[in-house]
This record gives structure tokens, C-alpha cells and sequence, in this order.
């Protein structure tokens, strides 16, 4: 099955450029601004969330040293993660048309989605790059490493993206669903605090809530390559690595069985 999926991808590799590409002209047509709203977006919602989390609120947490930067981080890797499986979402549907007219790899579609996700996550990544100029981070050489976080959080994206994908052509419902649970999970997975910071008897069950979370050791694994310069630790190497490749097979599993039914209900 993967050895047909690779040979399917080679095949088609110059569609899934030129959707990417359409994708990308499509979100920023007739802006002003253009792509560098992709760096603006980020920037400013930073500013606000500095402004209303360690001042107004006090919900940061106590020993975080440069939390701006701390913040953008986990603010552009779960922007990505809800990017990448939201649009992967609605991928079979947006594609109905051309499903029903010529043979294309369905998973095509997911995967672009998931692909223009990065390619917008790696744009925003300018924002980092000026926060952390902006409050005199310094730039440690171990973040080369957070090419790791990144990329196994782009497998479980799609991963996560295709099991949604099949799923919604059958029950629309999730759609909906899934933006409630996306804002669940963003409170819980430390993007404005550091959950082991928290005394207290509901510090200690959050910590053990949150460590299920994959989403916080993702981003916890680039924080620590790019803000404290640490190297990645064997708990964040393979609970990084296994989610992905667990999201991913459960998700090409799921997609594969259902996929000759799409024409029938899209």
C-alpha cells in the first residue's frame, strides 16, 4: 500500500505543486498586503496576547523568561495544526467536481491542503524570527533541530487531516464538531503558560492531563531547540515520532477503505 502511495505521489507530484501554488494565489488575492499578512497575523495577535496574558490576566505562569517568544511559538505551531487538519477537512468535498471527472489520487487533495498549511506555517515563521530579534533572544544553534518537531507535527497533521477528511464526506457534522474541540485543545496545550510552573493540587492534575496531549510535546520540542538552546530529550524524540506515524497509519487505513465511496455521497 505505501509502495502505491509513493509511485501515486511521484506521478502526480506537478498537480500537487500547482494546487499549492492556486492555493496560495487564492488566499491572497486582490490583498493589499498580500503574503505578508502571513507575518502581520501572527505579529499582532502576539501583541495582544502578551498584553492580556502577563499583564491583564497573569496567566502566563511564573519562570518563563521570554515569553514573547514562548508564546509565538506555540501560537504559530497550533495555528498550523488547526490550519492543516481544517482545510484537510474539507478537501473531498471543495474537490467533488473533479473527483467526478477524471481519475486523480484522492489523498492528492488532503495532502495539498496539508502542504499549504506548512508552506504558510513557514512564512509565519518570519514573525518568530522578528520577535526574537525584537527582545534580543539569542539564536542557539540547536534550533536546526526543531526541523524535527515540525516536520513529524506535519505527518500528524495529515494524518489527523485524512481521517477527517473521510469522515466528513459521510457526516457533515464534524465540521462543526471539530472547531469545538480545536478550541478546547488549544487551552490545553501550553501555548500562554507552562502548566509545570502551576502549584497547587490542579497544577499537578493539569500537568498529567496535558502530557497526553501531543500537541504540547510538539510544541514543547521546539521551544526547547529554539528558545533555550537545549537538545531535543528521548521523551520528545518518540512521543513526537510515534504520533506521527500512529496518526498517519491509522489515517491512510481509514482513508483507503472509505475512498470508493466518496463519489457516492460528495
Amino acid at each position: 500500500m505505501l509502495k502505491a502511495y509513493c509511485k501515486d505521489f511521484w506521478r502526480y507530484r506537478f498537480l500537487l505543486q500547482n494546487l499549492i501554488g492556486r492555493d496560495f494565489k487564492l488566499k491572497y488575492r486582490r490583498s493589499v498586503l498580500g503574503v505578508l499578512w502571513s507575518v502581520l497575523n501572527p505579529l499582532l495577535m502576539n501583541v495582544v496576547m502578551v498584553a492580556v496574558f502577563s499583564s491583564i490576566l497573569d496567566m502566563r505562569g511564573a519562570g518563563i523568561e521570554n515569553f514573547s517568544v514562548y508564546l509565538i511559538i506555540g501560537q504559530l505551531l497550533f495555528s498550523f495544526f488547526s490550519e492543516a487538519t481544517s482545510s484537510c477537512m474539507s478537501s473531498m468535498l471543495a474537490a467533488a467536481p473533479l473527483i467526478k471527472k477524471v481519475y486523480i489520487p484522492k489523498y492528492i487533495f488532503p495532502l495539498e491542503k496539508a502542504g499549504f498549511a506548512l508552506v504558510n506555517c513557514l512564512f509565519s515563521f518570519i514573525a518568530l524570527i522578528i520577535v526574537m530579534i525584537f527582545t534580543g533572544a539569542p539564536l542557539h544553534p540547536t534550533a536546526i533541530l526543531a526541523v524535527y518537531p515540525l516536520l513529524t507535527l506535519f505527518v500528524f497533521s495529515l494524518g489527523i487531516g485524512l481521517i477527517l477528511a473521510a469522515a466528513t464526506v459521510f457526516f457533515r457534522d464534524i465540521m462543526h464538531l471539530w472547531g469545538v474541540f480545536i478550541t478546547a485543545l488549544m487551552y490545553f496545550s501550553a501555548i500562554f503558560y507552562d502548566p509545570f510552573t502551576m502549584g497547587g493540587s490542579g497544577g499537578a492534575i493539569l500537568q498529567r492531563f496535558i502530557g497526553y496531549n501531543p500537541m504540547y510535546w510538539y510544541i514543547t520540542a521546539f521551544r526547547a531547540a529554539v528558545l533555550d538552546g537545549e537538545l531535543l530529550s528521548w521523551n520528545m524524540i518518540w512521543v513526537c515520532g510515534l504520533c506521527a506515524i500512529l496518526a498517519l497509519a491509522a489515517g491512510l487505513f481509514v482513508f483507503r477503505k472509505e475512498q470508493d465511496k466518496f463519489v457516492l455521497h460528495i
